[in-house]
């Protein structure tokens, strides 16, 4: 049975049907929720808001874009509306042309070239969830759909409802950030390095 059909029978009320779609979906939501918010207890309440608005709007869903675009619209929503009534201070991306050309004129360490970087070192790992925390929300739904969930520049805009021109922008942004957030942790890492060799 294709999915199609299933969220067919699940609007007719079969509630095996829902289930199965509760199933399918369960462990992306709450992941996607995870990301985006950084504490289990509200990826849980997302997924939860996620899944009583499925049930809810399951009803009003056309079929225009695929089940999978429409729920993961509602958990990134939701998400993000947690963050807005958590009142979360972001560092905010300057909108002014003159942010990409400072932040592209800068000199990148290189720490792809360090032996004693591990990308699976908890030190690192925390540096970048730390990253990913201070962009701001439309940043930070970007990187986390593109970059970490793996979806297309299209799904991305249909899930944030933007153009995909927008998510370009807002990707590339969000990538320079990071970047520039990483290398200032890994020249300092580089210098305490050096000093004690």
């Amino acid at each position: 049975m294709d999915e199609q059909e299933i969220v067919q029978r699940a609007k007719n009320g079969d509630r095996a049907a829902l289930a199965q779609l509760v199933n399918k979906y369960s462990d992306r939501i709450y992941n996607l929720a995870l990301r985006i918010l950084r504490r289990k207890e509200d990826a849980e309440d997302v997924l939860q808001e996620t899944f009583l608005t499925v049930i809810e709007k399951l009803d009003k869903f056309d079929g225009r874009s695929s089940f999978f675009t429409w729920i993961y619209r509602i958990a990134t929503n939701a998400a993000l509306m947690r963050l807005r009534k958590k009142k979360v201070v972001f560092q905010e991306l300057n909108d002014d042309p003159d942010f990409q050309e400072s932040i592209e004129s800068r000199v990148f360490v290189d720490w792809s070239q360090d032996p004693s970087v591990n990308v699976f070192d908890e030190e690192i790992k925390q540096k970048l969830n730390e990253a990913i925390n201070k962009l701001s929300d439309i940043y930070r739904s970007v990187f986390v759909l593109r970059d970490i969930e793996g979806l297309s520049i299209k799904e991305t805009s249909e899930i944030l409802n933007i153009t995909e021109e927008n998510v370009k922008i807002r990707l590339r942004r969000a990538r320079q950030f990071l970047r520039n957030y990483l290398s200032d942790y890994f020249e300092e890492r580089l210098r305490e390095s050096n000093a004690s060799s």
